[in-house]
């Protein structure tokens, strides 16, 4: 199933969320701008490398890399192509600016690297050898799925769903939509699956998405699934 937008309205000009999407754009361009090489230099200088974070792995010198640590931060923005950043933004265009209303702008910010941090490390320990570059939003945004989840697990989606040569549209609660995106991820990481996309890590920024949410929503949002 894709998502295609949700039956949510805000209130708010969500302006972090709307950032955030900026940010990871504009450094796409850059990635492009600078040739297949330099596009590939910038994804191990600022990628989460797990051998680099975890076992002391050193890069060579002229890459330039920032440090370990702030490399959980940055590969957050970098994005491996087109398809990649696409998906990744849709997501986070759907769903983020209802998280940042029940948040609050700063609260949002926080929420979402946090969520983008725990997702990385999810991905790091388990490969701690690991020298393959992890990049892209989507730990965080699995972060958001997670919120999302946890608040409005009854909003319609209208969702694209595949069925054999034909596709059609229809409305699906979050409920169903978020539950079989994160079951996905589970039975893919499972069966070893994924094809280079760090599975872990969604996982990780899911779990952390629905246990950090109750911390940083505005006590007048309720869960959504209290009192049904």
């Amino acid at each position: 199933m894709i998502p295609l937008r949700d039956e949510n309205p805000v209130g708010s000009t969500p302006y972090i969320n709307f950032t955030l999407i900026g940010l990871c754009v504009l450094t796409f361009l850059w990635q492009l701008s600078l040739g297949e090489a330099g596009g590939e230099r910038i994804v191990y200088a600022f990628g989460m490398i797990p051998s680099v974070l975890l076992r002391d792995a050193q890069l060579p010198p002229e890459i330039g890399a920032v440090p370990p640590l702030l490399s959980l931060l940055t590969s957050m923005f970098l994005h491996g192509g087109f398809m990649h950043l696409a998906g990744n933004m849709l997501y986070l265009w759907i769903f983020g600016d209802n998280i940042e209303e029940a948040m609050g702008h700063g609260n949002y910010l926080l929420f979402y690297l946090i969520c983008g941090v725990v997702a990385a490390l999810s991905q790091a320990y388990p490969h701690p050898n690991s020298e393959i570059p992890m990049i892209g939003a989507s730990g965080a945004i699995s972060g958001v799925l997670g919120a999302y989840l946890m608040l409005f697990p009854h909003t319609r989606i209208l969702t694209l769903v595949p069925l054999g040569f034909f596709s059609r549209l229809m409305h699906v609660k979050a409920v169903w939509v978020l539950l079989l995106w994160f079951a996905i991820q589970i039975f893919s990481n499972l069966a070893g699956g994924g094809g280079g996309v760090a599975l872990s890590a969604h996982i990780g920024g899911f779990i952390a998405g629905a246990a950090l949410v109750g911390i940083f929503k505005h006590r007048s949002v309720p869960f959504g699934f209290s009192g049904r």
